[in-house]
């Protein structure tokens, strides 16, 4: 992405507060305009003090420069907190823009990314942004502005010596176009490197107990330190750039300085030109070549603000592959049936890549519950994410009622289905508002009666807050059946005509799961029910049952009716019934 480009997309995050930037922008031309002025008041000012000799005149003169150096202080101020509030005002909006893309954006798009890289786009990347909305403009605006106008004070007082200096001009801006590209791709890598850390701490702190089980933690600071110290090599490069430019700018302008004030200087001797004169033009050198040199530092900031506004719009631009028709119809519920329809899914999308699942085809009615049967990495899971179009089928449609999957709004189909995976996900908050957190308009006694019905009532009211009860992320202060038990709850209280239970009672013990069993044949009643499971006890009395193998179904139909085959199920069966 060309810096042109980011840029400009940038400046349109700008437009809603161009009033604050232009008050700002107002105030660089005053801190500039000063700046320049109160050099050139020297020319006047010492000339007419060494011819007078009048004290009263040094008292005038000094307080002029006083009440110039406080008015540019005061308008530094204005201007630096305009900037300031302006870029917090941008970050807010950039931020909440790219999670709500990250919202919307299909699961598809998180299996390629890690939770930790995703994190450092919202978090360090965003700061350099931040840095670059409010430091860039000063130092190109107002720093830009101030070169303006002190150029033309330094003709003003004396062309020849201006035109002079500014053959030297080129020597200034090479090392700095020089290090902006070498900077720009290091500061990208140093993006990178971070973003690795993130993605580190991110996976092992939300695994710390398996760590800890396995006793590598050693192992596990060891990969942090080659990550920091792989970070480090990287940002020392960056940083090796950045100070030796500095330098290099100080060489050149010192120089420049020291040759042109050697001539001014010989000017006074042979009084060609006045002290004044001399003074204001060898201050207005100085204060010339200050802002240059600024963009040494000017050029790190912008070159890493460029790399992470170029990460955080990739973001952006990331497509969403779910989409919603703009067409799209509300979803009011199952009818007759779900139905597969030759149905084929390859993760990447790909019709030429490895499919997840064949061929698929069959048909649910309503009000029947359909199990999914089969070794694991079979593709059962796969199967039901197709559902609430999770992911789309790369060939073939599902349809509900005749009407493909595609064509109704997503919020409303997903409201219709309930889910309660075999992967416990629970927010760092109370259990009330775990338990509704897909249904805001929930009452008391909804959650109540969802507990209930989950087998979730009894542990929840002997905790100290009862439903008011904090859990830790992820459900860490419950046990595993507990949680998964709130999750159950979080599906009821939804009311959904489609429920979808993945290993659902995975977590719990015998006597935990023979209750919950009871309470879902209550809970399925009247809905249409998908079951993956492995303990094939649990679909005995389930409609139709199909089992999956290699991403294909292989077999359907009852208990009985597979049992009597003597097939692949008979074989699960029999296996798992003479282990236990």
């Amino acid at each position: 992405m060309k810096a042109k480009h980011i840029i400009k997309r940038l400046s349109a995050y700008l437009a809603p507060y161009r009033i604050r930037f232009i008050e700002a922008l107002l105030c660089m031309v005053v801190v500039a305009a000063v700046k320049s002025g109160r050099v050139y008041l020297l020319k006047p000012g010492l000339d007419k003090l060494i011819e007078s000799k009048n004290v009263n005149l040094i008292v005038i003169f000094s307080a002029a420069l006083i009440v110039l150096t406080l008015i540019h202080a005061v308008v530094t101020y204005i201007q630096n907190y305009l900037l300031a509030y302006i870029g917090q005002r941008v970050i807010i909006d950039v931020r909440n823009e790219t999670y709500s893309h990250m919202q919307n954006l299909s699961l598809d798009y998180y299996l390629k990314r890690t939770t930790g890289a995703l994190l450092s786009r919202l978090t360090n990347d965003m700061m350099y942004v931040q840095n670059a909305i409010t430091t860039v403009p000063v130092k190109v605006i107002r720093d830009g502005l101030s070169c303006v106008g002190l150029l033309i004070v330094l003709f003003a007082l004396n062309w020849k010596w201006t035109l002079a200096s500014l053959i030297f001009f080129p020597l200034v801006m090479f090392p700095i176009k020089f290090f902006a590209r070498k900077m720009r791709k290091t500061s990208r890598q140093t993006q990178e490197k971070m973003a690795g850390i993130y993605a580190l701490l991110a996976e092992k702190l939300s695994g710390i107990k398996v760590t800890k089980a396995f006793a590598r933690e050693k192992r596990e600071m060891k990969k942090m330190e080659e990550s920091n110290w792989d970070y480090f090599n990287v940002i020392m490069r960056l940083l090796r750039a950045e100070t030796l430019q500095r330098p290099i700018l100080e060489i050149i302008t010192y120089t420049i300085s020291v040759v042109i004030a050697a001539y001014v200087i010989n000017s006074i001797f042979r009084e060609t030109v006045s002290v004044g004169t001399a003074v204001a033009y060898l201050a207005a050198l100085i204060n010339f070549y200050a802002p240059i040199k600024n963009l040494a530092d000017l050029n790190k900031d912008l070159q890493s603000s460029l790399s992470a506004s170029e990460r955080i719009f990739r973001v952006l631009d990331a497509e969403i592959t779910v989409k919603e028709k703009p067409d799209a119809k509300n979803f009011t519920g199952l009818k007759d049936k779900i139905s597969f329809e030759n149905v084929s899914f390859s993760y990447s999308g790909e019709k030429d890549d490895v499919m997840a699942v064949k061929n698929i085809t069959a048909q649910i009615r309503k009000g029947t519950t359909f199990a999914l049967v089969g070794p694991s990495g079979g593709g059962k899971t796969t199967i039901v994410n197709l559902i609430p179009r999770f992911f789309d089928p790369t060939e073939g449609r599902i349809t509900i009622d005749g009407v493909d999957l595609r064509d109704f709004k997503l919020d409303c189909l997903r409201r219709s289905v309930g889910i309660v995976s075999q992967d416990i996900m629970l927010f760092r908050d109370s259990i009330r508002n775990n338990i509704a957190y897909g249904a805001d308009k929930a009452t008391d006694e909804d959650l109540v009666r969802a507990a209930k019905m989950a087998n979730a009532y009894d542990f929840i009211m002997d905790m100290p807050c009862g439903f008011d009860t904090v859990i830790g992320e992820r459900g860490a202060t419950l046990s595993g059946g507990q949680a998964q038990r709130i999750c159950i709850a979080r599906a009821v209280i939804m009311d959904p005509p489609i429920l979808i239970f993945d290993e659902a009672t995975s977590s719990l013990d015998t006597e935990s799961e023979m209750q919950i069993q009871k309470a879902l044949d209550a809970i399925q009643a009247g809905r249409t029910t998908i079951v993956i499971a492995h303990r094939l006890s649990t679909v005995r009395r389930a409609d139709n049952i199909a089992v999956i193998s290699s991403g294909e179904i292989v077999e359907t139909g009852r208990h009985d009716e597979l049992l009597a085959k003597n097939g692949h199920y008979s074989r699960l069966y029999n296996i798992q019934f003479k282990i236990q």
